[in-house]
């Protein structure tokens, strides 16, 4: 039953918005953007608020008097505020009712979205409570019932037991006091809203708290000609001596209180108390989704990344909470921007328009990332819009200026830019090579980005790959090297003091001895240590190194790790696996940050390990939870998978 009325929803919705589609454009179309507008609605409020509270005085026989001269006196502005005051919080409710019923409709409330679907349920009653709040200052006709009618209905409640209506039995018993109670629970409903909007936000990954400018332009222009057509007036003073028999009474805030005098108190709360526990079980009442825990990954690309994906959770959404930079708009498969390849893995496309996805667009592996939600772990492509501090992705043509073999199976490349001026990159950050028939290679810069003319590479030889047997078969000096970049969120925080593990495995240390020549150059002082991971002795390829930054600098040390030393190697050093060594020398992990990048097999052991350790996610600057071996650049694309986390 639950699943028709979602499903008839979802049909009603997806209809109203293609009418809205053709009359304002998918970009433009304001039912895409319900959430950012009703924070423009609460600012509208706070801000008219504001305005009429300078004016607003707070007394018995003050508040009425001056709510009528700002009104009537003050039109031209005072009237206009107080108008846009009203019409903005019933905007207000408005689309918070219909953002909470869109996500009902398409099933957005279970799992790990529950706090956010029970912070949006306070959310409406707290507007809601002010509203009604709101109604009580101007002390007229209206105001008079509202007060009378709330004490009523509290007094049910044993706590009150009667003792709030006493207050208003006779008209000496109302006293400015009142009206400094009402307008403190004025202001401090707001507050607690604002507080509350602000954590509601945060769960969202770039969560949009403003519309797009038209939207916003027209919907406070439109507001603004209400307000002037049809002001919103005071109905008569109140008085308490007079029982009020007949007033002109707003359905929309109050139908809950014609009930209380219809049935009675004690069942007017049953249907509140009821509809909001109703409202609050919902995520955890059934029928629950089949794959319940089931977390699947998402691997990538430009990225060559692997973020986890939670249960019911979009492609688009897992992609932006990890710092994946994934282009989007509407979030509602309206628009079409999110559009993106799946190379392998099986989604549920959810709902979306159909004039943005097609079935020839489908059968060619395209998918709306922001509907489509993994059936199974997925590798996708997409084009980034962006890269961290807002540097644009470029394509570059270079030219190979110099060579040398590190190993048996490295090489170092030195590219120049033919193009004039220095590339700008974070410190482990990486490049795409294209190909002639472009396909991309991905490889971290070695170089510290104050050295950004010459860009070094360390590339691995992948044994059947077609451009690393390229590298060591055929590249020469003076080759032409076309790539785009910088890209990847992968690179040196900054903004902490806590002490750095780094760990690298195999070609690994490129990125890594990126980021360390940076900190050194910009005089980082934070404790530094290196562990590189490799099976044998002559796959440190570049061990002196950092032997040398370990002679140098003090706040650097280095850690060589080999999982399969040769008799011929001597070797007396450490032993085993990368990330034992680490959880030898650091038990506890809370007090420090680790950045990872090597193998995909070497990541989804240490990443467990590291976290029941202390290790949080925040510090943990890697995404690979588990990588299956059906991904496809688990193998000869890609030497590594980057592990970054969000930015």
């Amino acid at each position: 039953m639950l699943r028709r009325i979602q499903l008839a929803g979802q049909w009603i919705f997806l209809r109203v918005e293609s009418l809205f589609n053709l009359a304002f454009g998918d970009r433009l179309n304001p039912l895409y953007y319900v959430g950012a507008i009703s924070y423009l609605m609460f600012w509208v409020v706070v801000a008219s608020g504001l305005y009429l509270y300078a004016f607003f005085e707070t007394g018995v026989n003050e508040a009425y008097a001056s709510v009528e001269h700002l009104t009537l006196q003050q039109w031209y502005l005072g009237g206009v505020m107080r108008s846009l005051h009203r019409y903005a919080s019933d905007a207000m409710v408005l689309t918070m009712l219909l953002h909470l019923v869109r996500h009902f409709t398409f099933d957005r409330y279970r799992s790990f979205r529950w706090f956010s679907w029970v912070t949006g349920v306070v959310l409406l009653w707290l507007v809601y409570a002010a509203g009604i709040n709101g109604y009580m200052l101007p002390w007229d006709r209206l105001a008079q019932f509202v007060v009378i009618a709330t004490a009523e209905w509290f007094d049910w409640l044993p706590m009150f037991k009667g003792a709030l209506i006493r207050n208003f039995i006779y008209a000496g018993s109302v006293n400015d006091r009142l009206f400094s109670l009402l307008s403190f629970i004025h202001i401090g409903i707001p507050l607690a809203t604002l507080a509350l909007l602000w954590v509601h936000t945060q769960r969202v990954p770039s969560a949009r708290t403003n519309p797009p400018r038209p939207i916003m332009a027209t919907v406070i222009a439109a507001l603004t000609v209400l307000s002037l057509l049809k002001p919103a007036l005071s109905q008569e003073q109140a008085d308490l001596a007079a029982a009020v028999t007949t007033i002109e009474f707003d359905w929309f805030y109050l139908p809950v209180y014609a009930l209380i005098y219809r049935w009675s108190p004690g069942e007017a709360w049953l249907l509140v108390g009821g509809a909001t526990a109703l409202l609050f079980l919902l995520p955890w009442l059934p029928p629950r989704l089949a794959r319940k825990g089931r977390v699947f990954h998402v691997l990538a690309h430009p990225d060559n990344r692997i973020a986890p994906v939670r249960e019911g959770e979009t492609i688009l959404d897992a992609g932006l909470r990890e710092g994946l930079a994934l282009p989007f708009e509407c979030r509602n498969g309206g628009c079409g921007v999110c559009k993106g390849h799946i190379l392998y893995g099986a989604v549920d496309y959810g709902a979306y328009q159909p004039s943005v996805l097609t079935d020839a667009e489908k059968r060619e592996g395209k998918a709306l990332f922001c509907c489509a939600t993994p059936l199974s772990d997925v590798e996708i492509e997409y084009v980034p819009v962006s890269t961290p501090g807002g540097i644009p992705v470029r394509t570059y043509t270079a030219r190979v200026h110099r060579m040398a073999r590190l190993s048996e199976d490295v090489m170092q490349v030195f590219l120049k830019l033919e193009d004039a001026g220095a590339l700008r990159f974070y410190a482990g950050q990486y490049i795409n090579i294209v190909l002639a028939d472009g396909e991309r290679r991905s490889f971290s810069f070695a170089t510290a980005p104050q050295e950004a003319e010459l860009i070094e590479l360390q590339m691995r030889w992948i044994h059947g790959g077609r451009f690393t047997t390229h590298v060591f078969t055929a590249m020469k000096e003076g080759d032409v090297v076309r790539f785009e970049g910088p890209l990847g969120s992968f690179f040196l925080r900054e903004d902490s003091r806590k002490p750095i593990i780094f760990v690298a495995g195999a070609t690994g240390f490129a990125p890594v001895k990126s980021m360390v020549e940076y900190a050194f150059r910009t005089g980082m002082k934070r404790k530094m240590v290196l562990y590189w991971g490799v099976r044998t002795l002559k796959d440190l390829y570049l061990g002196a190194l950092p032997r040398r930054w370990e002679q140098e600098h003090d706040n650097f040390k280095f850690v060589p790790v080999l999982s399969e030393p040769k008799r011929e190697d001597n070797w007396t050093g450490r032993t085993g696996l990368v990330h034992e060594a680490i959880l030898q020398d650091f038990p506890d992990l809370r007090q420090y940050q680790i950045y990872a990048c090597g193998s995909a097999a070497m990541v989804a052991a240490a990443h467990p390990a590291f976290m029941a350790h202390g290790l949080t996610q925040d510090d943990c600057f890697s995404d690979a939870f588990k990588l299956v071996p059906h991904l496809k650049t688990a193998a000869p694309q890609a030497d590594m998978v980057r592990l970054g986390g969000a930015p």
